[in-house]
């Protein structure tokens, strides 16, 4: 049930030009039209016994929030650095990542020149520059949206895997040591990026200043974790300081640090239930077929944060499948869920966001 790879032909990307500047392309914008965030949000709700039922949901066009979202590794072009035209997978990345957030912010994606997968299967640390690249086009877009489009909105920040990455960067040099746009941060989900705290601590190391989420409804704070069924392998990508995905965000350091998980399904800690949300085109559920955009899977899995072995993962377990698929570890046991991080704690994150948002809203 991982997002698909980018195949097929070269889409029409969309452009906004700033006069005397480089022209920022928008994968998802607000009022753009063909937006992959504003998908549709109707569910099927398939149990382990008893009958399904269709949930529906919909976009807030006007929500005073906005959410910044930067789409994991999805490139399959054979250059190091992808260019910038709209191709299916970074559409079907940010229609399963990004558009049911729809519901709470409006969600605004850039377009960046990203590390390839051709790139990535030479190895995490093996071109800075390509990482420089990459990151350099998320912060022109950056700069670009906060100069024209913020116009002062709460921001909420969503990423993914080389997303997560790009935040973590950005996070770190522009937001993290400016006392104002921390305080209009609502929360930032930085999963499967290896976000280091100093042991046993909530704050430090990756970010000064931005803690680790610790109840829920808490304000310019970050989720994060990376998903796993087990401990990561000592040469997992994931869950260790120092190695893997750590690499491309700079984060070299392995002492007195560990990678920070934050439960999104109890963020003050301990074990619940997970509120999966996948494409269709990501799940085959048992039939009958389902002829909505989403399925959902109740009481399928659980999560924990869990540390060995040097180690810090969301612990996943799978429950009553009764005949439903469960997800894989599709690319070894180095990567664990990594692919499905998102989807399986989708339902939790949107609900995260709403009650961050609350508390926002009130304090003002």
């Amino acid at each position: 049930m991982a997002l698909l790879a980018a195949c097929g032909s070269t889409a029409a990307s969309k452009a906004v030009a700033r006069s005397g500047q480089a022209q920022t392309l928008w994968l998802c914008r607000p009022g753009q039209a063909d937006d992959p965030c504003t998908a549709s949000l109707t569910a099927t709700a398939v149990p382990a016994q008893g009958p399904r039922s269709v949930e529906s949901s919909s976009t807030d066009p006007s929500s005073g929030f906005d959410c910044f979202y930067v789409y994991p590794t999805v490139s399959t072009q054979q250059s190091d650095n992808a260019g910038l035209e709209i191709q299916p997978g970074e559409r079907l990345a940010a229609e399963a990542q990004a558009s049911r957030f729809s519901q709470v912010c409006r969600v605004w994606a850039p377009m960046y020149r990203q590390r390839t997968e051709a790139s990535l299967a030479k190895g995490l640390g093996s071109d800075p520059r390509a990482d420089t690249v990459a990151y350099d086009s998320v912060l022109s877009a950056w700069k670009d949206y906060l100069t024209h489009d913020n116009h002062g909105r709460p921001i909420v920040f969503i990423g993914h895997s080389q997303g997560a990455a790009m935040l973590i960067r950005l996070l770190s040099s522009q937001v993290d040591p400016d006392p104002a746009l921390r305080a209009r941060t609502v929360v930032a989900i930085l999963v499967g990026g290896n976000v280091t705290v100093p042991t046993g601590e909530t704050v430090g190391a990756t970010f000064r200043h931005l803690p680790l989420c610790t109840a829920e409804g808490q304000t310019g704070c970050v989720i994060a974790y990376s998903s796993f069924p087990s401990q990561p392998p000592a040469d997992s990508q994931f869950g260790r300081p120092g190695q893997g995905v750590s690499l491309q965000s700079g984060q070299r350091a392995t002492e007195g640090v560990q990678v920070a998980c934050v439960n999104p399904a109890a963020i003050g800690g301990g074990s619940a239930a997970l509120d999966p949300y996948f494409l269709r085109a990501q799940s085959t559920p048992p039939p009958p077929p389902i002829t909505t955009h989403w399925v959902t899977y109740p009481g399928l899995y659980s999560a924990t944060c869990r540390s060995d072995g040097g180690a810090a993962w969301l612990q996943v377990d799978t429950l009553a499948a009764a005949g439903r698929p469960v997800v894989t570890e599709l690319l070894g046991p180095a990567w664990g869920y990594h692919l499905d991080d998102i989807n399986l704690a989708l339902g939790n994150l949107v609900q995260d966001v709403r009650a961050a948002e609350v508390t926002y809203a009130s304090n003002r």
